[in-house]
């Protein structure tokens, strides 16, 4: 399982466009922390909401329940999130992000 820490709907498909340019397809392996914590019909969500929240919720809950009941044994997890300053995003400029990858197995 690969899970991203909250690309949302757009990240997501940004993500799998850019893979399969390369000819990887993750689409049958990947979630995305804000696309499940989110509800698309009822949410006016667009591109997400915050990365370190919803990764945090969703590790937390969801995947390390899988992960114990063995569901999942092999995860990959990048959380992700912007670097947001308020003196940048004044100034017009581009808004950095950053990602962590974890693996978590079961040995």
């Amino acid at each position: 399982m690969i899970i991203t820490g909250d690309l949302g709907y757009v990240g997501s498909n940004l993500l799998y466009d850019l893979l399969e340019r390369e000819g990887i397809d993750i689409r049958c392996r990947h979630t995305d922390c804000g696309i499940m914590m989110f509800d698309k019909k009822r949410q006016d969500i667009h591109a997400g909401g915050s990365g370190c929240g919803c990764s945090a919720s969703i590790l937390n809950s969801f995947v390390m329940h899988r992960f114990e009941d063995g569901t999942f044994s092999n995860i990959l997890f990048m959380s992700t999130g912007a670097l947001l300053s308020p003196t940048s995003t004044m100034q017009g400029e581009s808004i950095p992000g950053i990602s962590h990858l974890v693996n978590i197995k079961n040995s």
